[in-house]
């Protein structure tokens, strides 16, 4: 069949499946429709069938968020639109549509239908027509920042009254400006103003509020089909309903890397993806990458890749191949952007890259579900997307200088933030993966543990690493006890709180300093010390982490007074591997009602947990990073 089925042919398969009774069928493809093409009647047709079919909480295994859509125009349209992207990006969307128009009333008022709905998110779909802003200014500096603090006074109503993240979406500009060219010589013109109020709002948001940067998607399409005037004086709709799959998309992937779910770890084919030709038959002489056109195309997607890499991305390489000829190239030639060293999981066989690609899962440590793959042939591509549906799959045109677009439109890997663990993933998941190579020649498991030297600084949340906080408790989801899934206003509250004990877990050996690879929250209950949330990033699972972090929660309990720690574990799709966490450490069943089960610890009868296989050393200053 073909590669990307026509959204035609997924509506009749989808509902071919409605009628048979399969709804989880009948998702996947309407979700597939989001894959096939921009069309927004197939996108609304698809749209309408989820609903059909019970809604996105019908599919097994997607994660639920409540979304409170609140428009400065009419949204009606969207609202489908943005269920079926995220259907397709992992989430169950129950969305509240707050009435045209009335989003400041809403946020302003406490009692509001808004924060009634308890939502996840506050989306503030606005457009620019709602800027109050001057055709010209005098004082345009004054201006933007009275107009910001109209804004950012939302967003503070929000963290005060909810524990809901903000997203907004910033100002397209719309063509017609009557200044002309004139406009981007004018500070005081309102398109100069426009343009530094949306440079102002990305600087405010930071990493508490996300900002879907609709002047660069209008952009993207064109203005023109961003713009339509017949729709907006029909049914005041700012945005045209040619673009609305586009918005739809880009919001979906904004939200699903603040729930965790954006994609870790890219593999790449080798011939015919990163350079021309076969370096087996061609030589590495023959190889194409640089000189001429088709070379410099290759060489621009390696770019590209290295710049993901740079931001966090894991690469690794999948190849059918004899490894020491996929090696070359990355050792010998000087036309290579990606080195050894940039990629920690590299698998040249002849074995099936869907093999492949679970040797590289196992050797990371992540699911396949944070996976996607490039490769030029569409038989490997639909070989992966057949025996390993997990895997996102990003198909790349016939000609490499279209290579990089492709996978610049793919929305996987849209990053919630940015952090000094980002910078270092490609070290850290380098050094996890020699770590896997020592355990398999160990003679103890006790002696490789030994063998690492680890060390740990233990410290209380600070304002410095709440946004890695924020971000490890959006995107673990295998060594995590009860997936609470707290934002930075959350967690702001909770330091601000004397019977919270909070705490993060900085870890280091031989190979890599790992940065913040852990954390717990726990309330005092009188003489219980009751866990919230108890999280570890798969990175150093298997290390005796959990043992030192429930040693240090030991120690705070007692230190407040506490005789018995309690627990709880809520199962999900992913997490069973911490079923068995409590008991493991000596903690008693009290309660199970339907896998979600209560524990308790008597650190009377049983003292404190210990752990000898890692140090604990002072901290360092708030501000300065580790490294090794």
């Amino acid at each position: 069949g073909t590669e990307t089925v026509p959204a035609a042919l997924c509506l009749r398969l989808a509902r071919c499946y409605r009628s048979l009774g399969d709804r989880a069928e009948a998702l996947r493809w309407a979700a597939a429709v989001a894959d096939a093409e921009d069309d927004f009647a197939a996108w609304h047709s698809a749209a309408t069938l989820v609903q059909g079919c019970g809604g996105a909480a019908a599919a097994p295994g997607l994660r639920a968020a409540r979304v409170a859509l609140l428009g400065s125009y009419t949204v009606a349209q969207l609202g489908p639109l943005l269920r079926l992207a995220a259907l397709r990006r992992g989430i169950a969307l129950d969305l509240h549509e707050a009435a045209y128009g009335q989003y400041r009333q809403e946020l302003l008022d406490p009692a509001s239908g808004t924060y009634a709905f308890g939502p996840d998110f506050v989306l503030l779909a606005v457009h620019e027509g709602e800027v109050a802003l001057p055709d010209h200014s005098d004082s345009p500096a004054e201006d933007v920042e009275t107009e910001l603090r109209r804004w950012t006074r939302l967003w503070a109503a929000v963290a005060r009254r909810s524990a809901a993240r903000v997203v907004q979406h910033n100002f397209a500009i719309p063509p017609e400006v009557h200044f002309g060219h004139l406009a981007a010589r004018l500070p005081g013109s309102r398109y100069r103003m426009t343009q530094a109020l949306n440079h102002r709002l990305g600087d405010e948001a930071g990493s508490e509020v996300s900002i879907v940067d609709c002047d660069r998607l209008a952009s993207y399409v064109g203005k023109q089909r961003w713009f339509d005037a017949r729709y907006w004086h029909h049914a005041r709709q700012a945005v045209a309903l040619d673009a609305l799959p586009l918005l739809a998309r880009h919001t979906a992937a904004v939200m699903a890397a603040d729930l965790g779910l954006a994609r870790k770890c890219l593999v790449l084919d080798l011939d015919t993806t990163l350079w021309g030709g076969v370096v087996g038959e061609d030589g590495l002489a023959g190889i194409r990458l640089g000189g001429d056109a088709e070379g410099e195309a290759y060489a621009a997607f390696q770019e590209y890749v290295a710049r993901l890499k740079d931001r966090g991305v894991i690469l690794a390489v999948c190849s059918k191949n004899d490894e020491a000829v996929a090696r070359e190239p990355f050792e010998k030639h000087p036309g290579m952007r990606i080195r050894l060293e940039d990629v920690p999981a590299f698998v040249a066989s002849w074995e099936s890259k869907a093999e492949g690609i679970r040797t590289i899962a196992r050797t990371l440590g992540i699911g396949l579900d944070s996976v996607a793959f490039v490769d030029d042939n569409p038989v490997e591509r639909q070989a992966i997307r057949r025996f390993l549906p997990e895997v996102d799959v990003v198909p790349l045109p016939a000609d490499p200088a279209g290579y990089v677009r492709a996978l610049a439109e793919y929305p996987g890997f849209e990053p919630a933030s940015f952090t000094d663990e980002d910078r270092a993933r490609a070290a850290q998941y380098r050094a996890r993966a020699a770590l896997v190579r020592m355990e398999a020649s160990a003679e103890s498991l006790e002696d490789f543990h030994r063998s690492l030297h680890m060390e740990a600084d233990i410290r209380p949340f600070d304002a410095f690493d709440l946004p890695r906080v924020a971000q490890l408790t959006a995107k673990s989801n295998q060594f995590n006890l009860t997936t609470r899934r707290h934002g930075i206003a959350q967690l702001q509250r909770f330091v601000a709180d004397p019977e919270c004990v909070h705490f993060s877990l900085r870890l280091r050996d031989c190979f890599a300093d790992h940065g913040l690879v852990g954390l717990m929250i726990a309330f005092r209950r009188g003489e219980t010390l009751d866990i919230d949330s108890w999280l570890m990033s798969c990175r150093v699972i298997g290390r005796t982490v959990e043992a030192e972090m429930l040693g240090h929660l030991c120690r705070r309990a007692a230190e407040l007074g506490c005789t018995s720690l309690r627990g709880t574990y809520v199962p999900t799709a992913k997490n069973g591997m911490v079923r068995d966490v409590f008991a493991r450490f000596g903690f008693e069943l009290l309660e199970d009602e339907g896998g979600t089960t209560t524990w308790r610890y008597d650190l009377r009868a049983r003292g404190p947990v210990r752990n000898g296989f890692i140090a604990v050393v002072e901290p360092a200053p708030t501000g300065i990073v580790v490294t090794a």
